[in-house]
């Protein structure tokens, strides 16, 4: 039995990089049939960014477009508009990301497509909403980290790394695809109570800011009473008027730390992160695992908001327990109590832990041919009765004619598209001898 959600749901995604084609794969994964428009004789941008080989695609574009078919077409061209007018009429989603008014030039902005049909729901990724004063500016995953707030908050608080930072997760791309991914299943289940498509747009500083929401909440707080309690700052420092850095603290009112682990100088990733929570039962669950019982009566500590005004004192003496212990030991010991820990883990740690290859965490997908087999974040989600099946890439227009003659195309018709430059690049002209 096919128990894939999408199954009989086509999508023609005209998205490049990341954002995008982040969201469509997903579609893909979920068993939707996706048609990857992409630009003939180049492709995807990503096909030949960050390359491991010069000869093949790149690891960026092989983690975004598992499953789906690939179209070399110029959609600027007569012959490409009237391919991607069928393509459209024919399908239940369209996804573009492409810079803003770009897709109103090309004739297929969302007016237009909603007219050709109706029940194609329209997704668009852009920078910024349409009411921002940013909008006209081009987007990338830093610029939405910037103006949404992550890069101000995110850092250390002091000294000369005292500098906004940009997460090192894609908080403005593949967390944009995910946000537009949610809008899109939305619409379909809408489209069955009105009966036609919608337009969902859905910008990378909005996806970025849903995921700055605490600090939202703290600038309320700060506002209200000109301190931040569980920042590393209180109680010793003058807050400013807006929420500062705050280094490796937990943020939502319980006591959290990076701290350093054995072999911490020859291992940059050799921390664990613990965190002190607020309930007293806890809290002395957590004593007896460091065997800190003195905290227990000791009224600089036994209480969280003590605790909130000497976590330098409450840092300092953990680190130097921690120290004695690897990080793994670390967890082991404290696990046990209950006490929140995780080790700090490498990419490459976690690429080599077997137990993630459950069939949704890491996926290995087979390739073939000189690239082999590769290693991808699979689906987020389980689900009880489905596991996406995960299959190769597409080559550049390795789907062109396929999908061409399902549309209707005779050969002479697909051969003549790519003589003209709809859907192969145009030959050179040997320029005159001179």
């Amino acid at each position: 039995m096919n128990t894939a959600p999408l199954q009989g749901i086509k999508v023609v995604d005209f998205t490049a990089v990341q954002s995008g084609p982040s969201c469509t794969q997903m579609l893909a994964w979920l068993g939707a049939e996706v048609i990857k428009i992409e630009r003939p004789g180049k492709g995807d941008a990503t096909r030949g960014e960050l390359q491991f080989d010069p000869k093949l695609p790149s690891y960026y574009f092989l983690q975004l477009n598992s499953d789906k078919k690939s179209l070399t077409l110029d959609a600027a061209t007569p012959d490409g508009k009237a391919i991607l007018t069928k393509l459209i009429q024919d399908c239940d989603i369209f996804v573009e990301n492409l810079h803003p008014g770009a897709m109103d030039k090309l004739g297929f902005g969302w007016e237009e497509v909603h007219k050709l049909n109706p029940k194609c729901i329209y997704g668009t990724i852009k920078g910024f909403p349409v009411t921002s004063k940013y909008k006209d500016l081009k987007a990338y995953e830093p610029v939405a980290q910037a103006t949404a707030g992550a890069a101000s908050t995110t850092g250390w608080y002091s000294g000369e790394y005292n500098i906004p930072t940009q997460s090192g997760a894609a908080l403005g791309d593949s967390n944009t695809g995910m946000h537009l991914l949610i809008g899109l299943l939305a619409a379909l289940l809408q489209r069955q109570i009105t009966g036609e498509g919608t337009y969902v747009y859905q910008s990378m500083h909005n996806a970025c800011l849903n995921l700055c929401r605490i600090k939202t909440r703290d600038q309320l707080t700060l506002d209200k009473i000109g301190y931040l309690t569980q920042f590393p700052q209180y109680p010793k420092e003058k807050f400013p008027d807006y929420v500062p850095r705050s280094g490796n603290i937990e943020g939502s009112g319980v006591l959290g730390w990076t701290f350093k682990c054995k072999g911490w100088e020859n291992d940059p990733n050799a921390y664990t992160y613990i965190i002190l929570q607020r309930d007293a039962k806890d809290f002395t669950k957590a004593c007896q695992a460091f065997g800190f019982e003195d905290w227990l009566t000791n009224p600089d500590f036994n209480t969280a908001d003590a605790r909130d005004r000497h976590k330098d004192q409450i840092i300092s003496r953990i680190e130097q327990w921690t120290l004695q212990y690897t990080k793994s030991e670390v967890v082991s010991k404290l696990a046990p109590y209950g006490v929140p820990c995780a080790p700090i883990l490498s990419t490459k740690e976690i690429m080599e832990d077997e137990s993630l290859y459950d069939g949704n965490t890491l996926v290995k997908i087979n390739q073939g041919g000189e690239i082999g087999e590769f290693v991808t974040v699979g689906c987020p989600f389980t689900m009880s009765n489905y596991t996406p099946s995960y299959g190769p890439c597409p080559s550049l227009g390795g789907n062109t004619e396929e999908i061409l003659r399902t549309y209707g195309y005779t050969p002479q018709q697909i051969e003549q598209f790519k003589a003209n430059g709809t859907t192969a690049p145009m030959p050179k002209v040997a320029e005159p001898a001179h």
